[in-house]
């Protein structure tokens, strides 16, 4: 049966993230169940969200607690098992097969690549950030003219075991950039005062010209080993600019890595998922999930993965969770992935617009096989 095939999908997350060591109490559980910096308005919480009624129904059983428990009931429950048995039992429930983590954001606080394979017990792979990378190189101290080869230099170390590069940039001032590869020169003029600002702490990489850098330098390498360069895309937290990120503004440099056979990954997407579709049913080299907006659209996610399936061909949609630092999302994710496109495929077999060998195949390469064609994984 359908169900059972989708059931037993050993999912491969394709984008996610490390889950913090710490226990939490309930502020700093609710930090990581919204992408906003504000606080709640008073006398609100923010596990009044689809997000965070998802948490109280489908994982407090995980916890052993009734569906719907309070808020505090749940953290305490929590608090009680520990953060290891905690991240150990929800890693567990979500049926992975292997872990593909961006490990550029926030690592200090959370476990890292090996820890995370452990704790799922499942292979763990990494995808590198192209900006931390330049933002490592400039804390080391080089000089502008230094600073290509040894961004070059220091890429292709970071990336030497892993599996594909991320960029950023939408969040670093958005997608309509200029698309083409910078010469040295024009790195060296941009660098200096980057690297003028790293030597104050600042090492934060926003200079246009040093980020379509690291983009080309990292399509180079990913041409070589034939690994995909992941873009956020769409839904985020407060420092992104969400019209600069819709994935159309790219298209320019899509078509360049499409004659390179460089592939494009589009992350998240929401709410320009339907665009991310159109772009993956036209370019052969573009591919795109809708990660983290599956968990927070909850009850929704359903809707949200049709209108995601609407025109894209079925070998260029991918799972993610985009999982942060709650194990939760990790469980969220695969569960509401499972539902999602359980009920989307069993309405197109009611309305004989699909047979059942064909959409166990659909649900087999989203959740896994798609993945497994495009990043090169032992």
């Amino acid at each position: 049966m359908l169900a059972d095939d989708v059931e037993g999908l050993k999912l491969i997350d394709h984008h996610c993230h490390g889950v913090v060591r710490a226990d939490l109490d309930l502020t700093g559980f609710e930090r990581l169940i919204s992408e906003s910096f504000d606080p709640p308005p008073a006398g609100t919480s923010r596990f009044d969200s689809p997000l965070g009624l998802s948490v109280r129904r489908w994982c407090a059983p995980v916890l052993g607690l009734e569906p719907f428990a309070s808020p505090e009931e749940y953290v305490a429950r929590r608090e009680q098992l520990g953060a290891e048995a905690v991240t150990r039992s929800f890693l567990g429930e979500a049926g992975l097969g292997a872990l593909l983590i961006d490990t550029g954001y926030r690592s200090d606080e959370l476990h890292d690549l090996a820890a995370m394979g452990s704790l799922a017990a499942v292979p763990a792979h990494e995808i590198v950030r192209l900006e931390g990378v330049g933002e490592a190189v400039a804390a080391s101290g080089v000089d502008a003219g230094r600073y290509p080869s040894a961004y070059r230099d220091a890429l292709d170390k970071a990336s030497a075991k892993a599996v594909g590069f991320k960029s950023i940039v939408a969040y670093r001032g958005g997608f309509a950039f200029d698309s083409e590869a910078p010469d040295d020169a024009e790195v060296v003029r941009a660098a200096g005062p980057f690297l003028d600002t790293a030597g104050s702490g600042r090492s934060r990489l926003e200079d246009p010209v040093l980020l379509r850098f690291g983009i080309w330098s990292g399509a180079r390498i990913a041409r070589e080993r034939g690994m995909p360069i992941q873009f956020h895309s769409g839904r985020g937290d407060a420092d992104l600019e969400l019209h600069r990120s819709n994935p159309t503004l790219l298209t320019e440099l899509i078509r360049q890595f499409d004659t390179l056979g460089v592939n494009v990954v589009f992350l998240h997407c929401y709410p320009f998922h339907r665009d991310a579709a159109y772009l993956a049913s036209v370019y052969g080299n573009v591919y795109f999930d809708v990660g983290s907006a599956l968990h927070y659209h909850g009850p929704s996610s359903p809707r949200l993965l049709a209108e995601a399936m609407e025109v894209a061909p079925f070998s260029k949609l991918l799972f993610s969770s985009d999982a942060f630092g709650l194990p939760e999302q990790y469980h969220l994710g695969a569960m509401l992935f499972r539902r999602a496109i359980l009920e989307v495929l069993e309405r197109w077999i009611d309305a004989s617009h699909c047979d059942p060998a064909t959409a166990t195949r659909i649900a087999e390469s989203i959740g896994r096989g798609n993945a497994l064609r495009i990043y090169p994984l032992p």
